[in-house]
Formats: structure tokens, C-alpha cells, sequence
């Protein structure tokens, strides 16, 4: 970062010299080398609003819904699939630990590792609660219905980060997999639900037939479960990590998806977008930089 910004300034010195020199009809010959430097400028701005710690790290998302029934679990769904367009436009890979199905409609759980540069950093602006406001496909008048789900982001740890895990501090159990029903209904018991017994914290696996995998998956998001705990309390006297936890209810939400309406409106930053359905298709650059530079300036000194 800091050997760019010195090429920049040195660059952004040349063209200033060459617009003294030519005069102001140079402006326009040099158009295209000041639009590239505006654009490595903006790089480096967005670098600084990532500057905080675990930003490189691989995430852990898990998505809930709230309040709102069978509606906000159909829009927990939606949220699942959202993100996962977004880290496929970004070239990012994904890893789904769990997802427990909703029983009439969407999911009443979902957990995933999202793998890339800086991939915690990034999804970190999208912690917090999301509403859905739309005429209501499970009403047969279409009412229009509000929907509420929560989104946790945490980094994962990898291995060089001191976290013990006594095995007498585990229960591990094992049970048939949920699903939908149909030829891929898991026939073994292949979960696995963790239980950390000092901390109470309890992780489930059932994203693969493998029981190996599946205990490997919620032993490395019990893992980093477990850190963020030890962050938090370290921290705790400047503020939480995750700062307020608020439910995922009315008041709560930090964006409202309004599709009768067309638009798409975080509340924090005041970020207002009217396509939806670019949104909901993965679109979330722009709130995810409002929402960083947002954090930045909200962000307690270290």
C-alpha cells in the first residue's frame, strides 16, 4: 500500500507538471491517464476501510430468519442465495456447513464458509438484520407481508491461531440428516452436533454424506466460534465485537428490501438502489463499500 501510494503521488506530480507546462488544453489529452489514477486511488481508499483485524480471512456466514413465519424463512432462502451469487461474481468459493429446511417453505438455518480475498472484510458490512416488504406468495389474496433475517459474519481461523479444544470438553453426537424428502435423503447417520460443554456453544454438520466431513466442518466453525468468543471478551471493555445484538424484528434492520416498491434502502448509510432484482441477484458491491466506510467511521479506537 505504501510503496502505491508513492508511485501515485509521483505520477499524479508528472501529470501536474506536464498540465503547467502544455496548458489547459493538456487536461483533455491527459484525461485518460487522471481517470486511471482516480481509479488506483479509489483502490487505496478501499484498502484503508479494510484495515481492521481478520479482514483477509475467509467468513463464516449464517443466516436466520426472524419474525414473520414461513414469509421470513422463504426470505432467509432468498439471503442464502443472494450471498451466493454475490461470492460467484467475485470469484469467491463456497463451502455449506448447514442448512436445516424450513417445514413448509425456505430455510430455517444455513451456515457457509466464504473463501477469497478478504472475503471477512467485505461480508462483515452485511452483519445485521435484513426486511423484506413484498405482496406475499404464500397469502392467496397477496397481502402485502414484512419479513425479518438475521445475518452473522465471523472470520474463520485457521490453523496457526492458538484455540484449545480439549476433546473432555466435547460431546459429539451423531443422527440422520434433515432434507426435503426424495432419493437424496441421507439413509445413515452422518450429522454431527458439537457441543462445546464449558461454553454451552453447540455446532451441526449435515452439508455432506460423510460423517468424517461433517464432524471436520463443525470442528473448524466451533473453532473459530470459539476464538470470536475469547476476542470478545478481550475487547469487551472498549466494545463487543459485534457491537449490539439486536433482534430480528421491526426497529432492528440495518436494509429493507421493498420489491412492490422497487428499491433497496440501507439504513445506515442512507444507500438507496431501485433495482431489486439486480440486488437480490448478488449486486451488493455498493452497500458493502457504503456500509465499510460507514463502520470505519462508527469504529471504536483500538
Amino acid at each position: 500500500m505504501v510503496e502505491e501510494y508513492a508511485a501515485l503521488e509521483e505520477d499524479l506530480e508528472g501529470l501536474a507538471e506536464l498540465v503547467e507546462e502544455l496548458g489547459p488544453e493538456a487536461e483533455d489529452e491527459l484525461a485518460a491517464e487522471f481517470t486511471e489514477a482516480e481509479k488506483r486511488l479509489e483502490a487505496l481508499y478501499r484498502e484503508t476501510l479494510l484495515a481492521f483485524p481478520h479482514a483477509e480471512k475467509n467468513a463464516i456466514l449464517t443466516i436466520q430468519p426472524g419474525a414473520g413465519g414461513t414469509e421470513a424463512m422463504d426470505w432467509a432462502q432468498m439471503l442464502l442465495r443472494m450471498y451466493t451469487k454475490w461470492a460467484e461474481k467475485k470469484g469467491f468459493s463456497l463451502e455449506l456447513v448447514d442448512v436445516v429446511p424450513g417445514p413448509e417453505a425456505g430455510i430455517d438455518y444455513a451456515q457457509m464458509i466464504v473463501r477469497g480475498e478478504n472475503a471477512y472484510g467485505l461480508l462483515s458490512a452485511e452483519a445485521g438484520v435484513h426486511r423484506l416488504v413484498r405482496p406475499s406468495p404464500f397469502d392467496a389474496s397477496g397481502r402485502r407481508h414484512t419479513s425479518f433475517a438475521g445475518v452473522e459474519v465471523i472470520p474463520e481461523i485457521e490453523d496457526e491461531i492458538e484455540v484449545e479444544i480439549r476433546p473432555e470438553d466435547l460431546r459429539i453426537d451423531v443422527f440422520r440428516s434433515q432434507g426435503a424428502g426424495g432419493q437424496h435423503v441421507n439413509t445413515t447417520d452422518s450429522a454431527v452436533r458439537i457441543v462445546h460443554l464449558p461454553t454451552g456453544i453447540t455446532v451441526t454438520s449435515q452439508a455432506t454424506r460423510s460423517q468424517h466431513k461433517n464432524k471436520e466442518l463443525a470442528l473448524k466453525v466451533l473453532k473459530a466460534r470459539l476464538f470470536e468468543l475469547e476476542e470478545q471478551k478481550r475487547k469487551e471493555e472498549l466494545k463487543k465485537l459485534k457491537g449490539e445484538v439486536r433482534p430480528i424484528e421491526w426497529g432492528s434492520q440495518i436494509r429493507s428490501y421493498v420489491l412492490d416498491k422497487q428499491y433497496v434502502k440501507d439504513h445506515r448509510t442512507g444507500l438507496m438502489r431501485h433495482d431489486p432484482d439486480a440486488v437480490l441477484e448478488g449486486d451488493l458491491d455498493a452497500f458493502i463499500w457504503a456500509g465499510l466506510e460507514w463502520k470505519a467511521k462508527n469504529r471504536a479506537p483500538a
